[in-house]
């Protein structure tokens, strides 16, 4: 995580930390009942931190950050890098090593072409 390049410079999440959990759930792929199995903890538990009803205990919030691989900052006061920050970058880093590889077959298919033509054009002089 890069927390301290953004705390000062960013302004932090707006949300409240029960939308950032959930935010955070989601993005980790997991169910509330997946989630709640992995924290010792009810479904109905993970339910109400998600709705701002009740907050975990500092325990949990550690096990939370870990387990949803966010920062403690960020879940508790919106500050840092959030999970839709890191999936568009891994996003952009995938696309952008295709683009690459896809530039690379690219000049190989023209040399290919090129190369091709070259000895069609020979072979119908030899006619």
């Amino acid at each position: 995580m890069h927390d301290t390049a953004h705390i000062y410079s960013d302004a932090p999440d707006r949300d409240t930390m029960g939308g950032r959990l959930s935010r955070a759930r989601d993005a980790a792929g997991l169910s509330v009942s997946e989630l709640a199995r992995r924290l010792g903890v009810k479904s109905t538990t993970i339910q109400a931190w998600e709705s701002d009803r009740s907050q975990p205990r500092a325990n949990r919030l550690a096990m939370l950050a870990g387990v949803l691989n966010v920062s403690l900052s960020w879940l508790l006061h919106g500050v840092g890098t959030s999970p839709a920050d890191e999936s568009r970058s891994e996003l952009v880093n995938a696309v952008s090593a295709n683009l690459k590889r896809i530039r690379r077959l690219q000049e190989e298919t023209n040399r290919l072409v090129a190369q091709i033509e070259s000895d069609l054009l020979r072979a119908s002089e030899g006619h």
